[in-house]
């Protein structure tokens, strides 16, 4: 029986999909920790909590980044 193709159509976009996301979600992780962190700083008068908040949101968009590609490796 051969491959259905609207089939493999649906999965080579919702591919495209996921990986896509990728462009958003590590700039959007490191934006949203340094903003994190440069409220820190106001709030309790420091001046090195914003880098702190910068380097976690790093670290979290690169670990959500393993994460996704990690999950859409195809099973053999």
């Amino acid at each position: 029986m051969p491959p259905d193709d609207n089939n493999s159509d649906k999965s080579f976009w919702l591919q495209m999909a996921r990986y896509s996301q990728l462009a958003f979600v590590l700039p959007a992780c490191t934006v949203a920790g340094w903003l994190i962190g440069l409220a820190l700083d106001h709030y309790l008068h420091k001046t090195w909590l914003y880098l702190l908040g910068l380097i976690l949101g790093i670290v979290a968009g690169f670990v959500e980044l393993v994460r996704t590609v990690t999950s859409n490796e195809p099973k053999t």
